[in-house]
């Protein structure tokens, strides 16, 4: 499994070779820098580790700041590892996104989805409404209506679907195709949705 980490820019439209118009995300995926390389005989597996994007030193803990010293690394905003990588590189290097990805691939894509706070049944599992009805209902046309519980079993049982958080989760969108890539931009179009809003850390892995 290869992949890198990037962030999500926003959403644009791309027309092929044949004219349609296919919507996509863009990414930007500047240079993964490996700031540690595991190997079946050090830790049992083997894996790189890549690190993403920088922050001001002063806010990571001495522990991660020695780690990522080893690699000539200051701070960084992401580290994650991916194993069986086929890409072989040394602690310290770059990898882009033209070493991982081709125009063409089909991708996955892992981020945290948009946090919509609160919400009731019709917003979060698309329920009807009570009755389907727009009118007769009075002021009951977005209730969960009845939950199936009375003297047996004397509970509500867990997973029910009811109002609650909605978003805020790891989500993980797969069967994505790159698009486009341009690499002298760091920039890669991927066709569909992309979980999480814009600037959020995503994921891109094949």
């Amino acid at each position: 499994m290869n992949g890198l980490i990037g962030k999500k820019i926003g959403m644009t439209s791309f027309f092929d070779d044949a004219g349609k118009n296919i919507p996509c995300t863009v990414i930007e995926v500047t240079p993964n820098v490996v700031s540690q390389v595991k190997s079946d005989d050090s830790d049992g597996y083997s894996a790189l580790q890549l690190a993403f994007g920088e922050k001001n030193p002063k806010n990571i803990n001495k522990a991660l700041g020695g780690h990522l010293k080893r690699a000539g690394l200051k701070s960084v905003v992401k580290v994650m590892e991916f194993r069986n990588s086929d890409i072989e590189k040394a602690q310290g290097d770059k990898v882009t996104i033209e070493d991982v990805f081709a125009e063409g691939d089909v991708v996955s894509a892992i981020g945290t989805s948009k946090g919509k706070g609160f919400q009731g049944v019709v917003k979060r599992h698309k329920f009807g409404g009570v009755g389907q009805a727009t009118h007769g209902q009075h002021n009951r046309g977005r209730a969960p209506g009845a939950i199936g519980a009375c003297s047996t079993p004397s509970k509500v049982y867990k997973g029910t679907r009811m109002a609650g958080r909605m978003g805020g989760k790891r989500v993980k969108t797969t069967n994505l195709t790159v698009v486009k890539i341009f690499a002298e931009k760091n920039l890669m179009l991927v066709k569909g949705s992309v979980p999480g809003h814009k600037g959020a850390l995503v994921v891109i892995e094949k």
